[in-house]
């Protein structure tokens, strides 16, 4: 698709299947409408809004964090997320070092500034610690030398530093002052998003009193052993206040918590990939700039070496994750796209979140059906092809 004023994309609608044309003028979404005659139905393109991803830590070898990380890191992480269909998404800054912290900061802020898709794909920072438990299982791969209670006024510096980019906060809620905390990232406009815990259900219930309204990858970041109840699971389940990101790779939870999440919280269901800079790269051993040293298995598990029950990350894509509920029958194409798209945009108040309809953002994704799963065809960006699959022309 050429980048001029105006441009009419022809698919089948993600939800209906019906043969529509949408026209975008300006990188915004002018009209929808039904398509004329389109010959064989079967062989159009799904077309439906682009996918947004809250939680990217790195992709392609490349990441956000260490001190490794360069302007060039996002540019390559964005191109690399267009390919699997990403329009927006989070970068991602976990537990660091602070000086660590502050240059991913300000590298992020800097390419999110820039004109044009790349820019424009970044639309906030999702910061993944150090405001986490300590304790171990609850803190994941995170070095716990570097957690500490959550700090207002160092958080402010943080935010300043990235151009006040940050739109996500993670939190475990049992620290004091947490909820002193939640309130002034709720005034702020930053989401508080309750993860890497060792909270009972006191403290979170606290928290989403608060204003906390999301769960960072739930089912991880916890104890690998809990009561069978109560426990953190039931308690974020149960509260109609939080949604539920979660990890749909195969490896971090089961089917069968899927289900139940997916049966509980509906259109509070979001998917997130977590990728890291493994994301893909081929199976062997590691070492990464935050995590340290880890293996990437045949089957795409990605873990600790020195411990194989810890999980340091994701290394597969989102549209992976979409693939994953709907192959294993956890909910229809239409859902598990919703899950990847409008639930997250609409947890920030994004544009995104009005799908295919007038005045939304002109990000698209086109899919085709190949082998039983879901691949890009195509990415729009703004009104802009970012990417195109080569088989399919350009």
């Amino acid at each position: 698709m050429a980048d001029h004023a105006e441009q009419i994309v022809i698919g089948r609608h993600y939800r209906s299947g019906e043969a529509i044309q949408v026209v975008c003028r300006d990188g915004v979404i002018a009209e929808v409408k039904a398509a004329g005659p389109v010959g064989e139905l079967a062989e159009l393109p799904i077309i439906g809004p682009g996918f947004v991803d809250l939680q990217v830590n790195g992709m392609a070898g490349y990441d956000f964090n260490g001190a490794e990380a360069q302007a060039s890191s996002a540019e390559q992480i964005t191109r690399a997320l267009w390919e699997e269909g990403v329009t927006a998404y989070c970068p991602t800054v976990i537990t660091n070092a602070p000086e660590l912290i502050e240059h991913s900061l300000r590298l992020i802020g800097s390419a999110a500034g820039q004109a044009g898709p790349l820019g424009a794909s970044m639309v906030g920072i999702h910061l993944e610690g150090p405001f986490i438990s300590g304790e171990p299982g609850a803190k994941g791969a995170h070095p716990a030398e570097y957690v500490q209670a959550p700090d207002w006024e160092r958080f402010a510096q943080w935010n300043d530093m990235s151009g006040g980019r940050i739109r996500i906060v993670t939190l475990a809620p049992e620290w004091e002052g947490s909820v002193d905390f939640i309130h002034a990232c709720r005034d702020a406009g930053i989401a508080v998003s309750l993860g890497h815990t060792a909270a009972g259900a006191e403290s979170l219930e606290a928290a989403a009193a608060a204003g906390a309204s999301m769960v960072t990858h739930f089912g991880n970041g916890i104890a690998p052993l809990l009561p069978r109840h109560p426990n953190a699971l039931w308690t974020q389940l149960a509260d109609d206040r939080l949604a539920c990101c979660v990890i749909a790779d195969g490896h971090h939870i089961p089917d069968a918590l899927l289900q139940v999440v997916y049966r509980v919280k509906g259109d509070k269901m979001i998917l997130v990939s977590d990728a890291v800079q493994l994301c893909g790269m081929a199976p062997g051993a590691y070492r990464m700039p935050v995590g340290g040293d880890v293996v990437l298995t045949e089957a795409g598990r990605l873990h600790l070496r020195d411990d194989e029950r810890l999980l340091a990350g994701a290394a597969a894509p989102l549209l992976h994750g979409l693939n994953h509920i709907v192959q294993r029958g956890i909910a229809e194409l239409g859902e598990a796209w919703d899950m990847a798209s409008i639930h997250p945009a609409r947890e920030l108040n994004l544009p995104q979140a009005q799908a295919l309809s007038p005045g939304a953002p002109a990000d698209l994704v086109l899919l085709a059906s190949l082998g039983g799963r879901y691949r890009v065809q195509e990415t729009i960006k703004s009104g802009i092809s970012v990417y195109r699959q080569a088989e399919w022309g350009s």
